[in-house]
């Protein structure tokens, strides 16, 4: 199913540069992509200029090649400035515009501020709060090149900073089994060679070891942790605990 020449999507997930939801979300994107659904990645900006990267077009090439590792169906790139992001009116709609395009049932954005790390992923959060919001406002469609209003049933944050400590609790954690996945995801990382040299090979250590951990204590081999800002209902208790 299409609206006009766009392709639907399931899921959207949204990060602020290349590589930020490989690493938060990335096997869950792969294992939904595994379930059947469509699922498309949006990147605020493209992370350029960084200091190993050769410039855009390789960063976009290392963003194509991990993209195609998870097996997600559309990537798009806004071009906001990188460093320079900031939460602001043009911003908001020209996301919002992509929801109305592909009118997703759920959207996945960065979830919390990352101290001694880039701010921009806190202006993301707020861009994607505001962008799901603005989706569904009617008697504005000038605003967003006369697409018709989307609502986005659901939405879930991904944690890029410390997602095993201080996560914010708002309405309730979802944890997602990616055992699956999880190579995949470190594949997908791996992409990203500009960003990640061989003197930063501890990373990929670090990620399958928290993603090992998380996934230990909720009995499983690996899981990712995306949190709720409204409480998850379960409607069928003992499919969703034992299945």
């Amino acid at each position: 199913m299409a609206t006009g020449n766009f392709q639907q999507l399931d899921v959207i997930a949204v990060g602020a540069h290349p590589d930020d939801v490989e690493i938060a979300c990335g096997g869950t994107l792969a294992a939904l992509v595994d379930a059947g659904h469509k699922v498309g990645i949006i990147d605020l900006t493209d992370g350029e200029p960084t200091p190993l990267s050769p410039g855009p077009d390789s960063r976009m090439a290392e963003a194509k090649a991990a993209g195609e590792a998870l097996g997600v169906h559309l990537r798009t790139l806004l071009h906001l400035p990188n460093r320079r992001l900031f939460d602001s009116f043009e911003a908001r709609v020209k996301l919002a515009v992509e929801f109305r395009k592909h009118r997703p049932r759920l959207v996945i954005g960065l979830g919390d501020r990352t101290p001694m790390a880039s701010p921009d992923h806190w202006q993301a959060m707020q861009i994607t709060d505001a962008a799901v919001f603005y989706s569904r406002l009617t008697k504005w469609d000038d605003q967003f090149d006369n697409l018709p209003p989307h609502i986005i049933a659901r939405q879930l944050y991904c944690m890029l900073g410390s997602p095993l400590a201080g996560s914010p609790m708002p309405g309730g954690q979802v944890v997602v089994d990616i055992s699956s996945t999880l190579a995949r995801k470190l594949a997908a990382i791996r992409c990203y060679k500009s960003q990640f040299p061989p003197e930063k090979e501890h990373l990929f250590e670090r990620v399958d070891a928290a993603d090992r951990y998380l996934g230990r204590s909720a009995g499983v081999t690996a899981a990712e942790l995306l949190i709720s800002p409204r409480p998850v209902v379960m409607r069928d208790l003992m499919r969703t605990l034992f299945e």
